[in-house]
């Protein structure tokens, strides 16, 4: 017996994305930003299906998100933010707040969300996340929610 496999393509041609974005930490979500953007150019998008969403901080992501994932309008959602832990448990708190909202909303409407609210220690490893050491965390959510896009529509589509 022959397993089938199905798995989406990083091809966002036709595709609407919308990618929100935390003005907080603006040094460190800035460059997630560009590289998102850079990201979804190289895979096809085209410049007019991006909308980018500014927000004040990470907190506020989830319900952007669920906004633009119940009006219909987007194939995928990208998510950008950067929380640096604290002295005290404030980050502990956003944090799990926003990784839950963002989980329920792709759960609730089936519209998926590349993650790209960085977790970090501190400002040192956030950097690395946003586009030196360890790559760009943007682009990376940016190629996964396409690609979840693309997966999603294949298995709605029997294909």
């Amino acid at each position: 017996m022959s397993a089938q496999e199905k798995e989406g393509s990083i091809s966002a041609q036709g595709m609407r994305i919308a990618v929100v974005v935390s003005r907080w930490n603006e040094l460190i979500t800035r460059p997630l930003l560009q590289g998102a953007h850079d990201a979804l150019r190289r895979c096809g998008a085209d410049e007019s299906a991006i909308e980018v969403i500014h927000v004040p901080g990470s907190y506020e992501i989830p319900i952007a998100v669920q906004a633009l994932a119940r009006s219909g309008r987007f194939q995928a959602i990208v998510a950008l933010g950067c929380i640096i832990r604290g002295a005290t448990s404030h980050y502990d708190l956003i944090a799990s707040a926003v990784t839950s909202g963002i989980s329920r909303v792709m759960l609730d409407t089936g519209i998926p969300v590349g993650f790209g609210v960085l977790t970090t220690e501190n400002i040192e490893q956030a950097m690395e996340r946003a586009g030196s050491k360890a790559g760009n965390k943007g682009a990376e959510a940016a190629l996964t929610a396409v690609e979840m896009a693309s997966l999603l529509a294949g298995l709605k589509d029997g294909g």
